[in-house]
């Protein structure tokens, strides 16, 4: 157990080394590596992390709230039941990480690169993918009810079952996915008629 308050690290190696249960406060991490770092059960809060590279990382159970990570690197992490609360992960790439379990509490999450993500029956309500790649996911029974979706990118992704009522999906190509079975309101609707041609009064 360790803990780090108010310490500011750059372009420091982490990689392979044993960080486990550490509780960070207020940090800042910049181009730092932790590739292959076990980072189990570590709490993270209104921490920064700047183009760090967390590539085959594990993460598992850890806990982060009001922490961003920015353009981070995310190749094969496990995230198996860690959880981000409030945090800001815009433009980090998420190729192939171990989602499963994952909790996600609002924050935002734009410009990321979740594809083939697995995110079935996660509940997503509220969350910013504005411009987020979830080519080929599995959202099956998510629920992405107000979730920011303008121009997010859906091509191939499981939606059967999903929640999308009072999200914003301006410049979403409807004719990339299915929508069957998924629960969509009246204005996405006329979205979703009129990307396939229809004239709608």
């Amino acid at each position: 157990m360790y803990q780090y308050t108010d310490q500011e690290f750059n372009e420091v190696d982490f990689s392979r080394t044993d960080q486990r249960d550490g509780e960070l406060t207020r940090c800042t991490f910049v181009r730092c590596r932790f590739i292959g770092t076990s980072l189990e059960e570590i709490t993270t809060a209104g921490c920064r992390f700047i183009e760090c590279d967390f590539t085959a990382a594990h993460l598992n159970a850890s806990i982060h709230t009001e922490s961003a990570f920015e353009n981070c690197i995310f190749h094969d992490a496990n995230l198996f039941v860690s959880k981000f609360t409030e945090c800001k992960m815009t433009g980090s790439d998420f190729t192939k990480a171990q989602l499963d379990g994952i909790t996600i509490e609002q924050g935002d999450w734009s410009y990321t690169n979740l594809r083939f993500a697995g995110l079935a029956k996660q509940d997503l309500r509220g969350i910013r993918l504005l411009e987020a790649d979830l080519t080929g996911a599995n959202l099956e029974k998510a629920d992405l009810r107000k979730a920011e979706l303008t121009r997010t990118q859906f091509a191939k992704a499981k939606l059967k079952g999903a929640d999308l009522r009072g999200a914003e999906m301006d410049g979403v190509n409807f004719r990339s996915f299915s929508v069957e079975g998924a629960r969509m309101d009246g204005n996405q609707a006329v979205s979703f008629m009129r990307a396939f041609g229809a004239k709608v009064d």
